[in-house]
């Protein structure tokens, strides 16, 4: 009798586990889809048995490709201050943040990442928190890098990334406004340890 009711003590608990598992699954299935991810695009970076999935050793050699750019960088002299803060490439991405400050105060600011999808790397920006726009990679070397959006024929076209030393880079944007060409350089240095 004492074993029987162990047993189906071990069943519930068990179909009660498997009840939340479930649920969990299910809600974080909803979750994603909800923020455009879709199950195909959630894949272990590296499986059990250590072998690659096919594209990640493209994924990963692109990623890492860009590591100069981690780090913490800021304009140099002037104002207004921007700062650019990069995470070592990890996993398939870069994650990112930049602002922008007149005196004390940020004026701006913008979530960015850089990340591996199936059909090539994106370069992803978020000014002010808004929706993502993308820029695909165009052109990738071991001192430049080039991202593209050719859809916004009105505004922001390109997005420039060159290194020109271990401590200092330049980040270029290209676009239009109105159909008049514009571009602009910001000069980058890496951010001292206060």
């Amino acid at each position: 009798m004492a074993h029987r009711k162990k047993t189906a003590s071990i069943l519930r608990s068990m179909l009660i586990l498997t009840r939340l598992l479930t649920g969990s699954l299910i809600v974080a299935g909803v979750i994603g889809l909800a923020m455009g991810v879709s199950p195909a695009d959630i894949r272990p970076a590296v499986p059990y048995n250590g072998a690659a999935l096919p594209g990640q050793e493209d994924r990963a050699a692109n990623i890492n490709q860009l590591a100069w750019l981690a780090g913490d960088w800021e304009t140099t002299g002037g104002q207004p201050r921007v700062e650019e803060h990069w995470t070592r490439p990890a996993g398939g991405t870069m994650i990112g943040m930049g602002r922008t400050l007149v005196g004390d105060r940020t004026v701006s600011f913008e979530y960015l990442r850089i990340e591996w999808r199936s059909d090539g790397v994106y370069y992803v920006a978020q000014p002010q928190g808004r929706p993502p726009v993308d820029f695909r990679l165009g052109r990738l070397s071991g001192s430049e890098v080039v991202f593209e959006n050719p859809g916004h024929s009105d505004h922001l076209q390109h997005i420039i990334y060159r290194r020109e030393s271990e401590d200092a880079i330049v980040a270029r944007i290209e676009g239009a406004n109105n159909g008049k060409s514009f571009a602009e350089d910001f000069h980058y240095s890496r951010m001292m340890r206060r």
